[in-house]
């Protein structure tokens, strides 16, 4: 006999989960007894919505579900937010959710919530357990639906009564792994198409990837000479220094890039949903009417996803990582399209040069200066922002797994990513690139870092405002600021109050030194970089904003 929480922390174990990401409430007090001799560490955070990140973050870094437990109410409304985020970053993730007591159910009592009905348009599946003896059943199909075809999260809701009664019932083991499908006939129809194409393109994107997945990718540009360019925040699925890589799809790309999708005679796309980011608002990939020209060969691993939005020419359900091996090993060289790919690399080198922005500290020389002295293997997060347009344009990202960035586009992401990728690599630099407003929306989990001895470096980009919203409202209403301005705290001693180290820069040649004291100090530690007000964006000036905007209005 065990109780609920002892049965629901023994399936964990079983299914190799070593660490998880809570807030403690009272409705699940039996798992937190569970989890008490368990060996599986309990990272205890600040807010639902961090926690939620810190295993959305975990599940994109391994590969498995991220685990979360949270509380009633406002425990896993809170939660919410990272929810969001692994499902549209297609992310396995699962949130275990305390609830009332099962007798209490449909009358409002303290803190409830229908969980199935509130969480059913955020997430893959959520449920309710109300049966101590189908916790094995539920957590099962829990694992499988957040790990199969695309993957995502899943909320299991736990009466608190279901979870301190005891039952005797076995474990269920998580079962052999399927053989692996041959795509070799596949593989060489996708090459012959090829062969015959004069303006390919290769997209890759989507979750599911492996380290091998991307030296299969490598090797399969590399053999066949084909452009790649990666969807918005997976940029580190092939070296950015390779002569076949050709830049990232995404909010603010490359202009010629995007000229070249919708020029492409054939779009391969590997595990992408060529979403609107990719595709800048479905203009540069028609779903509607699709031009002739463009064929599109489409590898998803859900099959609802394929015809969903694209039409295309071929389809695939398949994990993209299973198909991409035998893609390299079928790969010969295809010189139909060799100036096409030389081309586009030339493209991407020219849009790799710094523009300069206002101010005596700019980002274009952060970053450039982090792409070309960071190891090879360290890992950068960031939220959302227009300071992340810098990252994206000029940081060459050069081994998978190194790249840690919403695709839904979700403030206060970086802080909460950053703490879970050093928990999981503490011998690894991890750097959180954050604006001044998107580090305020998790700025309370610095705490966590501090408890757990997450050496992260924050780079706060410091503008005193909400950037990219600025940007918006000078170009549709110019001059008439509102809700933007932002007030903030004294970062460098924020940071000390957490046990850690801090400083100021105003300019460039301050950052190298102060950068190497961050990682001296052998602490979490934040720069306060302080920008030009004037510098929105690599391309735009607030005045230019606010001149367009005016244009605009006139026009």
């Amino acid at each position: 006999m065990r109780h609920g929480g002892q049965i629901l922390i023994d399936q964990l174990k079983l299914r190799g989960v070593r660490r998880v990401f809570s807030v403690p409430g009272e409705s699940f007090l039996a798992a937190l007894d569970g989890l008490h001799e368990s060996g599986i560490e309990n990272i205890v955070c600040r807010h639902e919505g961090g926690a939620a990140m810190m295993a959305e973050a975990h599940g994109k870094m391994t590969g498995t579900p991220g685990i979360l437990f949270a509380t009633r109410g406002p425990g896993a409304t809170n939660a919410s937010a990272g929810l969001h985020v692994a499902q549209q970053d297609s992310t396995p993730m699962i949130a275990f959710i305390g609830q009332i007591a099962r007798g209490h159910k449909d009358r409002e009592a303290f803190q409830e919530v229908d969980f199935p009905a509130f969480f059913s348009p955020l997430v893959k599946w959520a449920a309710e357990i109300r049966d101590t003896e189908r916790l094995p059943e539920y957590i099962a199909r829990a694992w499988n639906v957040a790990c199969s075809g695309r993957p995502g999260p899943v909320v299991l809701s736990l009466p608190e009564d279901m979870l301190s009664a005891s039952a005797e019932v076995p474990d269920l083991a998580p079962p052999q792994p399927a053989p692996r499908a041959d795509y070799t006939a596949f593989a060489e129809t996708v090459l012959k198409r090829l062969r015959g194409a004069l303006r390919p393109l290769v997209v890759v994107g989507g979750s599911g990837w492996s380290r091998q997945a991307a030296q299969d990718l490598l090797t399969f540009a590399e053999t066949a000479d084909l452009p790649v360019a990666a969807t918005f925040r997976r940029q580190d699925y092939m070296d950015n220094r390779h002569d076949n890589y050709v830049g990232d799809l995404g909010v603010g790309m490359n202009p010629a890039l995007g000229q070249r999708l919708k020029n492409a005679d054939l779009v391969l796309a590997l595990g992408t949903r060529l979403s609107e980011t990719a595709t800048a608002g479905y203009t540069l990939l028609d779903p509607v009417s699709p031009s002739p020209r463009q064929r599109l060969i489409h590898v998803h691993p859900d099959p609802d996803e394929l015809g969903r939005v694209h039409r295309a020419d071929m389809v695939l359900a398949a994990p993209v990582a299973d198909v991409l091996e035998h893609l390299a090993a079928n790969a010969v060289p295809l010189a139909n399209s060799r100036i096409w790919t030389s081309e586009a690399r030339a493209d991407y080198e020219i849009w790799q040069k710094p523009q300069p922005s206002p101010g005596a500290l700019q980002q274009e020389h952060i970053v450039s200066w982090l792409s070309a002295n960071l190891p090879p293997n360290a890992i950068l997060t960031n939220g959302a922002g227009n300071y992340a347009a810098w990252l994206h344009r000029y940081f060459r990202f050069k081994r998978f797994g190194t790249q840690l960035a919403p695709t839904s586009g979700s403030m206060g992401y970086g802080l909460p990513a950053a703490i879970s990728a050093k928990l999981e690599h503490p011998d690894r630099t991890v750097i959180c690139m954050a604006g001044d407003g998107c580090l305020q929306m998790t700025v309370n989990e610095l705490s966590t870092a501090a408890q757990y001895g997450a050496a992260v470096i924050v780079l706060a980009f410091n503008n005193g405002r909400y950037g990219t919203i600025r940007a918006h409202q000078e170009r549709k209403y110019p001059g008439r600021v509102s809700g933007t301005e932002l007030f903030v705290p004294e970062l460098p001693a924020l940071a000390r109050a957490y046990g850690g180290w801090g400083a100021t820069l105003t300019r460039n040649e301050e950052f190298p030194e102060a950068f190497a004291e961050a990682q001296a100090a052998g602490t979490l530690a934040i720069l306060d970089l302080r920008l030009d007000p004037q510098a929105l964006s690599p391309s735009m000036t607030l005045d230019r904003a606010r001149a367009l905007g005016q244009e605009r209005n006139a026009g």
